[in-house]
């Protein structure tokens, strides 16, 4: 049995593992998801939010909505967070997972390593705020970008519970003392991303050993396109 805490992506919430959790429950594994700070239903006001105040919430989350260690899976933005997280109680997590997840680099905030992608699919669909502490999705674009191969429904479920995403986070670097890259870690590439470009994904783990890298034949949701191949492959990952 495996112990797994999912941590959401930019402008989700926990509502976006809907269709893995119980079939990780089903297969005799502990999972839960969480709200990160401004989202799902925590009502953080989105201009208080940091990188600092996600990673809080992650290790709270550790020994009580979960008991430690746990495999932290985080996706998209949430790259950053689970990393900062790791970085702090390493002694909390037993394998970090990126699923189509930004990495981390020194000295590089998330919109850092956006910018250095070989092009910017997501930067169309970004409506800033007015006071520039947060931006939302377009919702004539967010299917195309984030949902383009999920089933019917799907849009229908996630459009109404999108919510702002703080900027700030994303502007912050994580400070990396190496606690991070010492646990056992994982990267799953989504081949026909829409979001962060699937060549992107390579390059970020181009230094990675063999054996920690897995590809899924899907766009940047695949919780909501192919939560029975993405729940099958963590629980490969799990294995020790």
């Amino acid at each position: 049995m495996a112990r797994f805490l999912l941590i959401h992506g930019a402008a989700h919430g926990a509502w976006c593992w809907r269709d893995l959790l119980p079939l990780l429950a089903a297969a005799g594994h502990e999972a839960a998801a969480i709200d990160l700070p401004s989202h799902g239903a925590d009502r953080t006001p989105v201009g208080d939010v940091t990188l600092d105040l996600y990673a809080d919430a992650i290790l709270a989350a550790i020994g009580t909505v979960l008991p430690a260690p746990v495999i932290l899976v985080g996706h998209s933005m949430a790259g950053y967070p689970i990393t900062l997280a790791a970085e702090r109680a390493p002694e909390k997590i037993a394998k970090l997972v990126y699923l189509c997840a930004y990495l981390p680099a020194p000295g590089r905030t998330l919109s850092d390593r956006r910018r250095e992608a070989p092009y910017q699919p997501l930067l169309p669909a970004i409506r800033l705020a007015p006071d520039r502490l947060s931006w939302t999705a377009d919702p004539a674009m967010a299917g195309d970008v984030f949902y383009q191969d999920c089933p019917p429904g799907t849009l229908d479920y996630a459009l109404p519970r999108l919510t702002p995403q703080a900027v700030r986070p994303t502007e912050t670097v994580v400070e990396l003392t190496g606690a991070s890259a010492r646990l056992p870690r994982h990267y799953i590439r989504c081949e026909r991303d829409g979001t962060i470009p699937p060549e992107f994904q390579v390059t970020m783990t181009a230094d990675w050993p063999e054996g920690t890298v897995s590809t899924l034949p899907t766009g940047h949701s695949p919780f909501f396109s192919a939560p029975a191949m993405l729940a099958q492959l963590l629980q490969e990952i799990a294995q020790p």
